[in-house]
């Protein structure tokens, strides 16, 4: 059973759902912004989370930030969420 982190949608799927073109996503992916899964033979594969974030990327787009800053926002987020989870760990400590 696959996760939302499991790739499962092809590039032109996933471009389809967050009303993007293809070049797009690939573009994002050479500039670091995510990294699909690939099969051996190289196809890209989405997944529910890519999905998510590139949704996020268009929202960002259109607040008017570039590549550079979408990238720093996505870090940022990112580790604002491992920072909440590893203070719910010490806090639940005994």
């Amino acid at each position: 059973m696959a996760d939302d982190t499991t790739g499962v949608f092809g590039i032109s799927v996933a471009a389809e759902m967050v009303s993007m073109e293809v070049q797009n996503l690939r573009v994002y992916e050479r500039r670091g912004l995510l990294e699909p899964d690939r099969t051996e033979g190289g196809t890209r594969l989405y997944s529910p989370a890519d999905v998510e974030r590139l949704h996020r990327i268009r929202k960002l787009l259109a607040e008017g930030l570039n590549i550079a800053g979408i990238g720093r926002v996505l870090e940022l987020e990112a580790e604002v969420l491992r920072l909440r989870s590893q203070n719910r760990r010490l806090r639940d400590q005994p």
